[in-house]
Parts: structure tokens; C-alpha cells; sequence
């Protein structure tokens, strides 16, 4: 039976959490508002315009790991607030790379960034770490409901601080340490206890190998890196097609803040949806919204187009990452929670930075137009939806088999 004290501890948790998601959560959008922008203005070749935002999801995929051991060790404040010291220093290098017009200083800002980014992603595992089994997915749902924040924060300070002095995009990045720097004060208000350390003949849950070989946790991390990456392929060229198309920057801002608005918006019921349907139900129509954002975005450029198709991803994005995430927690132990959990958003973060990387070639490169770009970025997301849909296929087949038995 779930204790009172209990619950006013995860009730805390989810509070801190939730401020940071809103606060902490906003410098994300103004790093892909501008990162993109900024980079084009930079590099030596258009074809490397978005690189810089690549970076940042590079520096995710090589942090995750290493941050969920830290955390396993250390406890989550200490990672948290590691990540926002690194947020910090990563802002302000992209800072200098703008004031010095160096693109590969830009690259390296990224990777910094990356750090942060790799521990925002790791607020939606903190916050079960209290919570009663009962209040999990409520509790994830809550989290990620805070983008809904971050989505007004993050373009406002971006329409706010863009075009501050004579260097476009500096007073943003400057903006950025001042929220990392806030990021640290918050998370001294966080109650998690320190992981203990394993004691002898204590069971330490299974290997990584066998962990790999269980069908929902495979087919959990498939679905989560595929959500995530399409929904990164498709944002991370969205302003710069607005932009090419012959729209202003401040349209881009405004779709991306819509965008931001819908992978949030919906994480007030995500929760209840899952306890009522089920976690693979709700991916499977997270993965169908992202097919339907695709197809609008091959109907036209117009603005309504544009709108269309990212408030489509974010939803989609919505249902199949916290529907996943779900599906994750709840298919290990509490002793294996720091391997599933860095494992996952190694392949996670691997996956949406091979997207990211190669959204800037097929937007800038492939094609002899915006358009052609737009719309070359949209059709490479057939194989990966059919990728997930399958896997989610093999899956349902395989419990009713167990059933079944």
C-alpha cells in the first residue's frame, strides 16, 4: 500500500522535475531554432549547415551511458547537475564560435550541449524512482508535460534575445548559461536518494546480453529511437525549408513553438492513455501520426503545411516516445535500471543523430530546390516507420503466442 510520505516524496520529485522540463527544457528549442541558422551561416559548405545540431545529438549518444553510471553511483542530483554545468560551457562556446565567425567552434559547442541534452532525456526515468508503481506512468506524463512551458519559453527568449547586438543569435546562446546556471540552484531540491551500493548475495539483475534478448525491451528501444529520430529529421530542417520556401525567420520560430507546443500538450492524458490501452497501442498510433505528419508535408510549402505537418510530429513524437518509455520501465529491475536505461538512450541518441546528420544533406544537397529538399527529408522516413510498425507487429504476435502457452 502506497504510504503517504511516499507519495509527498514523488509528488516533490515530479515538481522539481517538471521546473526543470519548463525552464531547463526551453534552451532546447532556441539551440534548434537558431542552431541551424547560425551553422548555415558559418560553414564552409551548405551541405554542413545543420553539423552543429548534429553534434549536440552526438554528444547525447556518447554521454548517455556514462551519465546513467555516474547516476547510479552518485545519484541523479549530482548528474543533473553536472549536465548543467556542461549546458553552461557549451552556450558559451557557441557564444565565442559566433563572436570569432568559427564554424568548427560551433561543432564543438554542440558537443558540450550534448551533455545536457543527454540528461534532460533522463528526467523521465528520475521521476519513477520515487513514484509508486501505480503513479509511474502519470508521473512520466507530468514530466514531459512541462515541455508545454519550455515550448512558450524557449521561442520567446529566442524572438527575445536573436537579434540582440550586432552578432545575430549571441544574446541567445548568452541567455542559455543564465538558465543553466538557474538549472543548478534547482536541482538542489530534489529528493532522490543515492542508489545503495550492492550488497554481497544480492541479486544484481542480468547482463546486458540477456537484458537485449527480451522481446518488449528490444522492441521498446526500436520504437523510442525511431520516434525520436524522425521527429529530430524532420524539426531540425523544418526552419531551415520555412526560411527557404521564402517565409521569415520569425515563421520558423512560430512553427517550431507550435511544434514544441504539441510533443508537450498531449502528456496531460498520455499517462491515462496507456493505463487504459496499453503502452504498445499508444506507440502505434504515435508511429501512424508520424507517418500522416509526411504525408501533409509532401502536399505543399505553404505556411499551413509547414504547421500542420510539425504539430503532426510533435503529437506523434508525444505517443511514441513516452509510450515506449513505458514499455521500458516497466520490463527491468530496479538493480538493472542504470544498463537499460543508459543503453537505451545510447540507441536512442545514436539513432537521432544519424538522422540529424543527415537532414542537413538530404535538405540542402539533395534536390535543386527548398521544396525538393523538404520533401526528400519527409519520404526518408518511410523505412524507419516501417521498421517500428513491424517490430510492434512481432511483438503483439509474440504475447499472444505466450498467452496462448
Amino acid at each position: 500500500m502506497t504510504q503517504p510520505r511516499d507519495m509527498k516524496r514523488a509528488w516533490r520529485n515530479v515538481t522539481v522535475l517538471v521546473a526543470a522540463q519548463a525552464l531547463l527544457g526551453a534552451q532546447m528549442p532556441v539551440h534548434f531554432i537558431f542552431g541551424g541558422l547560425a551553422g548555415q551561416s558559418l560553414a564552409p559548405n551548405a551541405c554542413l549547415a545543420t553539423l552543429p545540431l548534429s553534434m549536440i545529438i552526438l554528444g547525447s549518444a556518447t554521454s548517455a551511458r556514462p551519465l546513467a553510471r555516474f547516476m547510479q553511483r552518485h545519484g541523479r542530483r549530482s548528474g543533473f547537475q553536472l549536465s548543467v554545468f556542461a549546458g553552461a560551457i557549451g552556450a558559451a562556446i557557441s557564444a565565442l564560435a559566433l563572436w570569432y565567425g568559427n564554424f568548427w567552434l560551433l561543432m564543438l559547442g554542440g558537443l558540450m550541449t550534448g551533455i545536457y541534452m543527454s540528461a534532460q532525456g533522463f528526467y523521465r526515468f528520475a521521476v519513477t524512482d520515487t513514484a509508486p508503481p501505480d503513479f509511474e506512468a502519470r508521473a512520466i506524463s507530468w514530466v514531459m508535460a512541462g515541455g508545454l512551458a519550455a515550448a512558450i519559453i524557449g521561442p520567446a527568449i529566442a524572438s527575445f534575445t536573436g537579434n540582440i547586438g550586432a552578432i545575430p543569435f549571441l544574446g541567445a546562446y548568452v541567455a542559455i548559461i543564465v538558465i543553466n546556471l538557474l538549472g543548478f540552484v534547482l536541482f538542489r531540491f530534489l529528493d532522490i536518494p543515492k542508489p545503495p551500493p550492492p550488497q554481497q548475495g544480492e541479486d544484481p539483475g542480468r547482463p546486458i546480453s540477456r537484458i537485449l534478448r527480451e522481446p518488449v525491451i528490444i522492441v521498446a528501444m526500436i520504437c523510442a529511437m525511431v520516434s525520436y529520430a524522425l521527429m529530430n529529421l524532420v524539426m531540425t530542417s523544418a526552419p531551415l525549408a520555412v526560411v527557404g520556401c521564402g517565409f521569415e525567420p520569425r515563421n520558423a520560430a512560430s512553427i517550431v513553438s507550435a511544434h514544441v507546443l504539441a510533443m508537450y500538450a498531449p502528456s496531460f492524458v498520455t499517462g491515462h492513455l496507456i493505463n487504459r490501452f496499453g503502452a504498445t497501442r499508444i506507440v502505434a498510433l504515435g508511429l501512424l501520426l508520424l507517418a500522416c505528419a509526411g504525408g501533409v508535408a509532401l502536399t505543399g510549402v505553404e505556411l499551413t503545411n509547414f504547421f500542420a505537418t510539425l504539430i503532426l510530429l510533435g503529437i506523434g513524437w508525444n505517443f511514441g516516445f513516452i509510450g515506449a518509455t513505458a514499455m521500458l520501465t516497466r520490463a527491468h529491475s530496479p538493480a538493472e535500471r542504470g544498463r537499460v536505461q543508459g543503453m537505451n538512450d545510447l540507441i536512442v541518441f545514436t539513432g537521432v543523430f544519424l538522422a540529424s546528420l543527415s537532414s542537413g544533406g538530404l535538405m540542402n544537397c539533395l534536390g535543386g530546390s527548398p521544396q525538393a529538399g523538404w520533401n526528400a527529408v519527409n519520404l526518408a522516413m518511410l523505412p524507419f516507420l516501417a521498421l517500428a510498425g513491424l517490430a510492434l507487429l512481432w511483438l503483439f504476435r509474440h504475447d499472444r503466442a505466450m498467452a496462448r502457452q
